[in-house]
């Protein structure tokens, strides 16, 4: 059974296969996962504290709940920009926006973190939750080089990840071997998301493990030097 390791498990689905089962999911994904994400979310926008007039991207931003509050944080002065590959999760994340009136302050593309149509050193900051370990193992870098690149320096990132840190407990090895049967369902898995914004040459200025259900999140705020 996985989980008791170093190595991080590979991601077996395609793009494809993901952009598919968030379209079909977005109406329900709140009530399936949402509840259960929101309080580490929560955790890692505090870290984060976009302020009133910054421009801030979210990558990967699903359902849009960090979206709404990014938009609230960086205010009328502020912009928040938001990429997913999912066009099912775009169209809620907009109604969010749009029910908080907060649509003028927001920008949605669809697209891919690996490839960003932004420009070099765009954004004060970058934040993605539960992104990072959706990812495939050799792409990991690749995002994180593409974050780099489109934040300024001094910007921060955050990120809030599934991880293999701490103790390898039962949960987790349950985890793992449920990725690894059903990709398809179980997506996330977990990584070492501290240890990979470094080697993105990223300054790690906060890191704390949390549980979620008895597996590890790792919540790791970083800076562009």
């Amino acid at each position: 059974m996985p989980g008791t390791g170093t190595e991080i498990s590979r991601v077996k689905r395609s793009k494809a296969e993901a952009k598919e089962t968030y379209d079909k999911m977005s109406r329900w994904y709140d009530v399936l996962a949402g509840s259960s994400e929101q309080e580490f979310v929560q955790l890692g926008l505090e870290k984060l504290a976009a302020a009133r007039g910054e421009v801030i991207l979210e990558i990967g931003f699903g359902t849009g709940h960090a979206l709404v509050a990014l938009a609230q944080a960086v205010g009328d002065s502020g912009r928040v920009y938001g990429i997913d590959i999912s066009e099912g999760m775009l169209r809620v994340a907009q109604e969010k926006l749009n029910a908080a009136g907060l649509a003028e302050r927001a920008e949605l593309r669809l697209g891919d973190a690996a490839q960003m149509p932004f420009e070099d050193s765009r954004f004060d900051g970058v934040f993605m939750s539960f992104t990072l370990d959706l990812f495939d193992t050799p792409e990991i870098s690749v995002v994180l080089a593409e974050t780099r690149r489109v934040l300024r320096s001094g910007g921060r990132l955050g990120v809030v990840a599934m991880s293999k840190k701490g103790n390898h407990g039962l949960m987790l090895r349950l985890y793992e071997w449920a990725h690894e049967k059903l990709p398809q369902y179980i997506d996330c898995r977990p990584i070492f998301a501290q240890k990979a914004l470094k080697e993105a040459g990223l300054q790690v200025i906060n890191s704390e493990l949390q549980s979620m259900w008895g597996l590890p999140v790792e919540i790791v705020t970083a800076r562009k030097d």
